[in-house]
């Protein structure tokens, strides 16, 4: 069994430390947010964000206001705006804590296989738990894509090229090594990617179904694998 086996191991192992996260936050709008004492930074940092995600999801971003997210929040406006000069400063801080998130977690968990079905399987499965343990925000970053402004529209776009890229390095080391057999690795990707988004973007259909993130990450992980490895080789 792999070491990356299931949700309940990956909840437990993985640890999504959202302080840190929120301290690389902080360093990277150092210059916006007027909270200097860590703890209390920190703090309200992941309120902001739970709060902001909530409204999000159930209204849309830009229907949320300053007003609602202070109710959400329990802070004041004026503390609200300690953190961050306005709703556009608020949308960059949240889609780039998921962005370095993922793409942290992702990494650490292909790195640590070592053959490249190994890696995709890994690849796969951390895509899929991750999307389940960060629910809110992917739900949310895909929700918002088509409103954002160009330069946030263009980050969002080149995460997304960035995990078809990491899928299609993994899918051309197996090609290489003859494990794979493939034609188009970075369509294969792609496709890998939609399979992984209709989790939790169709989330609701899949609870409907009594499907859970473990059932359905086995299922991709045997769809990929029986298109992409000689039939000889499968176990």
């Amino acid at each position: 069994m792999d070491d990356l086996s299931n949700f309940q191991w990956f909840s437990q192992k993985v640890t999504l430390s959202r302080q840190d996260i929120c301290r690389d936050v902080y360093k990277h709008h150092r210059k916006a947010i007027k909270i200097k004492k860590e703890k209390t930074l920190v703090r309200n940092l992941m309120r902001i964000f739970d709060a902001a995600l909530k409204i999000s999801n159930e209204r849309g971003f830009q229907a949320m206001t300053m007003r609602s997210l202070s109710r959400e929040t329990g802070m004041s406006m004026g503390g609200l705006y300690a953190y961050f000069s306005g709703k556009e400063d608020l949308l960059e801080m949240l889609l780039r804590t998921g962005r370095i998130t993922i793409k942290q977690i992702l990494e650490e968990q292909v790195n640590q296989a070592t053959d490249p079905e190994s890696k995709l399987r890994s690849a796969i499965r951390a895509h899929l738990f991750l999307s389940e343990v960060m629910q809110p925000w992917f739900y949310f970053s895909y929700m918002e894509a088509r409103r954002l402004g160009y330069a946030e529209k263009k980050k969002s776009m080149t995460a997304e090229i960035e995990t078809e890229k990491l899928f299609a390095r993994i899918i051309e080391e197996g090609m290489n090594r003859g494990v794979f057999v493939v034609r188009d690795s970075l369509l294969t990707a792609s496709v890998i990617k939609a399979m992984v988004q209709d989790w939790y973007v169709k989330r609701w259909k899949y609870a409907k179904r009594k499907v859970s993130v473990d059932r359905y990450a086995s299922f991709v992980v045997e769809c990929v694998e029986s298109f992409c490895l000689h039939m000889g080789d499968k176990k």
